[in-house]
């Protein structure tokens, strides 16, 4: 019997009605003659409840003690979906990260999954029972719970389809699949039907919350087709798999990034920047986008995404480097991905241009053989990728 693997998102089990919902959908690909493995993120914002809950009783919570508190989130929606399932007469049981044998390094709020030995899943497959996992959540080779960081639930999915050689990974969210640009924002964006492994890992990096990054390398490394759907009914869907490239200077899709921190240092070498990067390293900030310049200044973007303790870190940085390094809160970067992208320079032209016509000043620019990225002030952000959408993408 082949093996499925579907992932829930927090919108999809956000109340006791969507999770029914969920239990209904379940039990139909169970009756469809699957055995079905079900990851399930936190319920609606429960994650950041609980993150403000706990900066109300610390400033700067212990990131081990976050990853104790946030994982809570995910073990209730495994409880009730298990609950309604077996409500339902289909056998289910519920399983933590650690007892579903996802091990990963010992970096609490922004683990890596280095092993997956999914024993118990098996076991309770082979007994007919539908196997709900909490997502987002491992266990360290130290015994310590961990989490993934932000989308790590799909990481969870991908990782288990691969070890147990599941026939598909199936993520569903409130989109149908992944588009040119954020809906919300760009009414006109287009689904996309399939997408490139490269392509869609880029968007994620880039701040597309369909899927995780982790997540697509991980798939693509074990060459597993993603299956981008709506748990909300329609028919549409994005297939992200291996895909010959596409002609050069193509974009695919336009996306945008928040919480970004840029960190400028002073150009005469007072702070190395080697010792920069070491006190970072120590204390797990781990930098998206690096400039250095021999003689020049240079310049670090840190998302804050996964530093909970960002404060704490901007006060020990001003302790320790001074007026030497600056930090400039309230940026965003907006991104132009696609295959080829930069074959010439004709598209990374038509950006700079499409911003300064609307008088968006570019603060930096980076790219890649996929992308172009643009730093900017956040609060320009929506009109930034209304104006790359409408030239790039068009």
């Amino acid at each position: 019997m082949s093996i499925v693997v579907q992932k829930y998102g927090g919108s999809s089990v956000a109340d006791v009605e969507k999770i029914r919902k969920v239990a209904d959908r379940v039990a139909a690909t169970r009756a469809s003659g699957k055995q079905v493995v079900v990851v399930v993120s936190a319920m609606g914002d429960t994650t950041d409840e609980l993150l403000s809950l706990a900066r109300q009783v610390c400033e700067n919570p212990a990131r081990r003690e976050l990853d104790m508190l946030l994982t809570a989130g995910e073990r209730i929606s495994m409880a009730l979906l298990s609950m309604a399932l077996n409500d339902r007469g289909v056998p289910a049981v519920s399983f933590t990260g650690s007892q579903s044998g996802i091990i990963t390094n010992d970096s609490h709020a922004n683990a890596r999954i280095v092993e997956v030995r999914p024993y118990r899943v098996q076991d309770e497959l082979e007994r007919g029972k539908v196997v709900i996992v909490a997502g987002y959540q491992g266990v360290s080779y130290k015994k310590e719970v961990t989490t993934l960081g932000r989308g790590g639930s799909d990481t969870t999915a991908v990782a288990l389809a691969a070890a147990l050689g599941a026939e598909a990974c199936e993520i569903y969210s409130d989109v149908e699949g992944v588009y040119t640009a954020d809906p919300r924002v760009v009414p006109e964006s287009r689904r996309l039907s399939e997408i490139s492994y490269e392509e869609m890992q880029e968007m994620a990096e880039a701040g597309a919350k369909v899927l995780n990054a982790q997540a697509v390398e991980f798939a693509k490394d074990k060459g597993i087709a993603i299956y981008a759907r709506s748990t909300f009914g329609g028919s549409g869907e994005t297939v992200v798999r291996k895909l010959a490239p596409g002609a050069p200077g193509r974009v695919v899709g336009v996306t945008s990034e928040r919480d970004l921190a840029l960190l400028g240092l002073r150009a005469d070498g007072t702070a190395p920047l080697a010792e920069l990067l070491e006190f970072l390293d120590v204390r797990g900030a781990g930098g998206k986008q690096l400039l250095f310049e021999n003689g020049g200044a240079s310049s670090l973007v840190l998302s804050l995404e996964n530093l909970p303790d960002f404060a704490a870190l901007e006060a020990d940085v001003a302790v320790r480097f001074g007026g030497n390094v600056a930090i400039r809160r309230g940026i965003g970067a907006v991104s132009a991905i696609g295959s080829g992208i930069n074959a010439s320079f004709a598209n990374v032209r038509r950006a700079v241009a499409a911003l300064a016509a609307a008088r968006i000043e570019v603060l930096g620019l980076t790219t890649s053989s996929f992308r172009i990225s643009l730093l900017i002030e956040e609060a320009h952000l929506p009109e930034a990728v209304r104006r790359l959408h409408a030239e790039l993408v068009g």
